[in-house]
């Protein structure tokens, strides 16, 4: 072979090979970003409602970003629109941070309807003392925080209570669950809620010998068609950096939105 012939077939075979490489690297990258759309699309859309009680936004909206979620926020009193037939299905679950005390009626119908359908619902600390006005929620909740004396089977109760700042164990109770699955005993500072009213009827998930504290900190409930999971942990940031809260949380909207 000449010379002049074979540098023209050398030449060749290298931009073969580096058109070979570019092709490998190009469908590398066009795999990596339908990769990266595939992931985003299956992150859980959730609706975030708060209102009726102060946190700190910042640190709350850090734990949201650590969340596997999207998430649209709605504040009282624009909350109820969101909840009607026709808009809530634009959300795989809802994750309630609120503590209105009052409920209308027509919204109390919306809110049963979703349940109804099917949305899951996570219930978090302060949002298990809302709607004092409405009983319902207590069946939705898996329980209630009274905010006055109560009666359950003749006896009447004094009002629940809580406590700030308190460094408690928390043990998982059920391993096995999907929420919890994973998850150790922690120990967490928090905001304890004692006193507190919580349904026979429920799953439990987590529990507490604190003695400021009921002795259930989490459980899941079936209301209607919905999954439904109650944590009454959550208060602040001590508990919203706690990596076990932060993986228990995910884990429940996880569950609540069936994925």
């Amino acid at each position: 072979m000449k010379a002049k012939d074979f540098c023209i077939n050398k030449r060749r075979r290298v931009t073969n090979h580096l058109s070979a490489i570019m092709t490998a690297l190009a469908c590398l990258c066009l795999c990596a970003g339908f990769h990266a759309c595939r992931t985003e699309k299956k992150k859980v859309h959730i609706l975030l409602v708060t209102g009726g009680h102060e946190y700190d936004t910042e640190g709350f909206e850090r734990l949201m970003a650590a969340l596997p979620v999207t998430y649209e926020h709605a504040a009282h009193p624009n909350v109820y629109a969101k909840l009607k037939a026709g808009a809530v299905e634009a959300y795989d679950a809802v994750l309630l941070y609120d503590m209105p005390a009052d409920i209308p009626a027509e919204a109390q119908a919306d809110f049963i309807a979703m349940l109804d359908r099917g949305k899951g619902l996570v219930v978090l600390h302060h949002a298990f003392c809302s709607y004092d006005s409405w009983p319902e929620y207590t069946n939705i909740a898996g329980g209630r925080y009274h905010h006055y004396e109560w009666t359950r089977d003749g006896i009447t109760y004094p009002h629940s209570r809580y406590t700030h700042d308190v460094t408690f164990q928390v043990t998982v109770v059920d391993r096995d669950h999907p929420v919890t699955k994973g998850v150790p005993d922690f120990q967490i500072t928090d905001e304890t809620y004692g006193g507190t009213e919580i349904l026979p009827t429920v799953h439990p998930l987590l529990s507490t010998g604190e003695p400021t504290s009921n002795s259930l900190v989490g459980w899941t409930n079936t209301c209607r068609n919905a999954r439904v999971v109650t944590l009454t942990l959550g208060h602040d940031r001590n508990a919203w950096e706690n990596p076990a809260f932060q993986k228990i949380l995910s884990q429940a909207i996880l569950w609540v939105a069936r994925r």
